[in-house]
C-alpha cells in the first residue's frame, strides 16, 4: 500500500496543470557516458565543441575513485564520496545481501537486493530527496545500464526514471508509451536509444512533466569504446552519433528560445583508458584464501576491493599487501586508515582509504587495489594504458581515468571562458542546489564551483594548493605517490604514482 501511495504522489506530482510553463530556469545535466577530455574536439564533436565554446570549459576536472560508473553516479547525486554515500564500486559485496560473492551493481535487481537486505542502498541523502521538501522534481533520462538509472533517483521521491527497458513510478510507463512509443534495442553504437532518451526530454520532461532538474545518461561511447577500444572507428562513430544527438537537442531549444532559460552541464562519470590485461587480482589473492566452516572462501575480491570475511587479520591482510607490492602490473594499494590518520594506511607503503574517501563505516574492505598505469599511446594515437584486461576501460587511479569533462552553458554560467581550477563530480550535487536558489546540506562534501557562475568570483582569483604524499613499504621495494590539489579546502586526487626497486 505504501509503495501505491508513493507511485500515485510521485505521478501527481509529475502532472502539472497544462497551463503551467516551464520553471523560470531549470537544469539540464547531460552525463556522456566515459568521454575524455581529449575527444571534445571540433573535428571529432563540433557541436559539443561549439557549446563549449559558448559557455565554460573547465580543464581540470576529477572523477571520484574507484573511477567506475555507478560509484561516480552516486556521487553525482549526493554530492559526496564513497565514505558517505556507500556505493564502493561497480562490484560491491554487501554481505547480508549475498554472503560469497561481490554483486553487479549494473543490474537493479542487484541494488534493489542490496537495499531490501542493508535497509538503504545509498546512506547519504540524494538529489530527489532534497528537493521534495522545496517543491521541486529531478527526472531521469537514461540509456545507461539499469544501474546506474535506478542509482540516479533509486528512492522516486520526487519525479521519475524513464529508461528503454524500465519506467519509474509504473504509472508514469503508459504515458512514456504514449509519448515516445516503443523504446528501441541496444544497439553498437547505442544511438537508437541515446536519441530515445534525447526524445524523452524534448518531447515529455519540456512538454508534460517539466522537472526543475533533468539528468539526461547517454551510453557512449563508454558502451563501444569498452569492446572496440579507443579511437576505433566504431567508437568514433559513437561520438559523432552522440555529438549529433546533443546538437539535436540544442537546435530544439534553441527553436523555443529555452537555450537562455535552461543551465546546460555536459560531464562525465571518468575518463578511459587502453588496456593492457596483465592484472588478475583474483588469481593473486586466490594462495590466500582458506575455507569457512561451510567451505565458501573466507576472502571475497569484488573488482579491486578484498574482503576479509572473518574479520581482518592483520598479519595475513599484511601478507596479500606485500604479495601485491611485488607485482609491476599492480599500482596504488589502499588500506585502512591509522589511528593517528595521515596519508599512509595501517599497513607499511599503502596509502590510507582517506586518500581517496573510499573509508565506508560499514562497506569498505580491508584493500583497494588500483592497475598500473603508463603513459603510452595505442595504436590510434590516445595516450594511457592500464594493466586491466578488455580492450579499454577505467577504473584506476591513472590521471587519464581521473580527469574526465566538464562543460557548462546557460543564464547562470560564464561565457567564452575557461577555467583551470580544480572541480570533481563531487561538485555537481552542490552546484545545482546553488542555481536552483536552494542551501547546500551539511551532508554533502563537494563544494559550489562559483567560479564557473557569472555571480561567482573570477577564476584566476582561486587560490588553488598542489601536494604530494609518499608512503614506502618497509623494504623500499614499493614506494606510492598521491598526488593533490586543494581548492577552498577541498582536495581532489590527481593521480597516483607507483615506483618499484
Amino acid at each position: 500500500m505504501k509503495t501505491v501511495l508513493l507511485a500515485i504522489c510521485v505521478v501527481l506530482a509529475l502532472a502539472l496543470p497544462a497551463g503551467q510553463q516551464v520553471p523560470a530556469r531549470t537544469q539540464l545535466v547531460i552525463v556522456v557516458d566515459g568521454l575524455r577530455p581529449d575527444y571534445v574536439t571540433a573535428d571529432a564533436m563540433p557541436r559539443l565543441f561549439r557549446l563549449s565554446r559558448r559557455g565554460i570549459v573547465f580543464t581540470a576536472h576529477h572523477s571520484v575513485v574507484p573511477t567506475v560508473t555507478r560509484v561516480n553516479a552516486s556521487t553525482f547525486v549526493t554530492g559526496t564520496y564513497p565514505e558517505t554515500h556507500g556505493l564502493l564500486g561497480n562490484a560491491i559485496y554487501i554481505p547480508r545481501a549475498n554472503p560469497i560473492k561481490g554483486l553487479d551493481t549494473g543490474q537493479r535487481e542487484n541494488l534493489e537486493a542490496v537495499e531490501r537486505a542493508d535497509g538503504r542502498l545509498l546512506t547519504a541523502p540524494t538529489l530527489s530527496e532534497i528537493l521534495r521538501p522545496a517543491g521541486k522534481r529531478l527526472l531521469v533520462v537514461s540509456s545507461g545500464s539499469t544501474g546506474v538509472s535506478w542509482l540516479l533517483n533509486h528512492t522516486l521521491a520526487t519525479g521519475g526514471i524513464v529508461h528503454p527497458t524500465f519506467v519509474r513510478p509504473q504509472e508514469l510507463a503508459a504515458r512514456v508509451e504514449r509519448t515516445l512509443g516503443p523504446a528501441p534495442a541496444h544497439a553498437t553504437p547505442n544511438d537508437p536509444q541515446n536519441q530515445y532518451v534525447v526524445d524523452a526530454y524534448l518531447k515529455l520532461a519540456l512538454e508534460e512533466l517539466r522537472p526543475d532538474v533533468t539528468f539526461m545518461w547517454l551510453s557512449d561511447p563508454d558502451s563501444t569504446a569498452h569492446t572496440h577500444g579507443i579511437g576505433s572507428p566504431l567508437t568514433k562513430q559513437s561520438l559523432t552519433l552522440v555529438d549529433g544527438a546533443m546538437g539535436r537537442l540544442e537546435d530544439a531549444l534553441q527553436a523555443r528560445d529555452l537555450l537562455d532559460r535552461i543551465n546546460i552541464i555536459v560531464t562525465s562519470d571518468h575518463g578511459f583508458s587502453t588496456h593492457t590485461g596483465e592484472l588478475k587480482l583474483g588469481a593473486l589473492v586466490e594462495p590466500f584464501i582458506k575455507p569457512m566452516a561451510d567451505g565458501s572462501p573466507d576472502i571475497v575480491v569484488a573488482e579491486g576491493a578484498i574482503h576479509f570475511r572473518a574479520g581482518a587479520e592483520r598479519a595475513r591482510v599484511a601478507a596479500v599487501v606485500a604479495a601485491l607490492q611485488k607485482r609491476p602490473e599492480v599500482g596504488a594499494i589502499f588500506t585502512r586508515p591509522r589511528p593517528g590518520g595521515g596519508p599512509e594506511g595501517v599497513v607499511p607503503g599503502t596509502l590510507s582509504f582517506d586518500v581517496v574517501r573510499w573509508n565506508h563505516a560499514d562497506r569498505s574492505g580491508e584493500i583497494l587495489v588500483s592497475e598500473n598505469w603508463t603513459h603510452g599511446r595505442n595504436a590510434a594515437g590516445f595516450a594511457g594504458t592500464t594493466t586491466d584486461s578488455g580492450a579499454a576501460g577505467h577504473g584506476s587511479t591513472s590521471p587519464y581515468d581521473i580527469h574526465n569533462t566538464l562543460i557548462a552553458a546557460g543564464p547562470d554560467f560564464r561565457e567564452h571562458a575557461e577555467s583551470d581550477v580544480p572541480t570533481g563530480n563531487v561538485d555537481l550535487a552542490p552546484t545545482l542546489l546553488r542555481l536552483m536558489g536552494l542551501d547546500v546540506p551539511k551532508t554533502m562534501t563537494g563544494r559550489v564551483i562559483e567560479e564557473g557562475l557569472r555571480s561567482g568570483a573570477l577564476p584566476a582569483s582561486i587560490r588553488v594548493g598542489h601536494s604530494t604524499e609518499t608512503v614506502r613499504s618497509t623494504d623500499g621495494s614499493y614506494e606510492v605517490t598521491a598526488h593533490l590539489s586543494t581548492v577552498a579546502g577541498r582536495r581532489y586526487l590527481d593521480d597516483t604514482e607507483v615506483r618499484r626497486k
